[in-house]
């Protein structure tokens, strides 16, 4: 999991002994380090001090809000987010999509799958060298998206994306005008085995509305209903 001697760092964010213990030892086997944190203040001190790739996420923590949490995480950082929760509502998950998250997981949970969860965040997070051309600069109304440089701006102005926003309106924008399934969008952007998590989907063309689009101004994504999403055509 290492680039070069580099290894990949995870901040746990969890108050149970059994299970920071069953993450960090699956994790030190794989060649990550890892730093863990019981409390809020210390997660956003390791977060400045050791810079990690990606930081897996208790809600229920003592004294802290979890969800609250998320949110200052990903206001300091693009760092990429699993929550993993007893919470297994509809509406946890999506809370913590909306705050940031870029996938949530309910415990009690298989250790291969939140292995494999981290393997394709990290993959989605992290910049990778483009495996076929694609146009550099895509213009669609006021937003310019530059592939190459993951930098996207408004009137002129840059827009902060995440980089799980930023790979859903790659994937948008490379198919201009094309209808994209949710399946389609779960699997480019998110990865295997996500294609039923249409909320991660919905959340996340919410979130690029919000950053990209102007009250009164052309929408920029357009929605199928019960189908998918594209971006609009020229």
């Amino acid at each position: 999991m290492a680039d070069g001697a580099l290894k990949t760092c995870a901040l746990v964010v969890e108050d149970d002994p059994n299970i920071v213990d069953l993450i960090r030892s699956n994790l030190a086997v794989r060649g990550y380090d890892t730093v863990v944190s019981v409390d809020g203040m210390r997660a956003l001190q390791l977060l400045e001090t050791e810079g990690p790739d990606i930081v897996l996420l208790d809600l229920m923590l003592p004294e802290v809000d979890g969800f609250d949490l998320c949110r200052q995480i990903r206001e300091r950082s693009d760092v990429a987010i699993i929550v993993v929760s007893a919470r297994g509502g509809e509406r946890d998950k999506v809370t913590a999509l909306n705050m940031g998250a870029d996938d949530y997981m309910t415990k009690p949970f298989s250790i291969e799958e939140l292995l494999a969860r981290i393997t394709a965040t990290l993959r989605r997070t992290r910049p990778a060298a483009p495996s076929e051309p694609e146009p550099p600069v895509i213009t669609a109304g006021d937003i310019v998206i530059d592939l190459a440089s993951q930098q996207v701006t408004r009137l002129g102005q840059p827009v902060y994306l995440t980089r799980t926003e930023f790979a859903l309106l790659r994937e948008l924008a490379t198919n201009r005008g094309k209808l994209l399934t949710h399946a389609h969008l779960l699997r480019r952007v998110w990865g295997h085995g996500y294609e039923t998590e249409t909320e991660y989907v919905r959340v996340y063309v919410r979130r690029l509305r919000a950053k990209l689009e102007v009250d009164g101004s052309q929408p920029l994504i357009l929605t199928q209903p019960r189908a998918g999403y594209r971006l609009a055509p020229e």
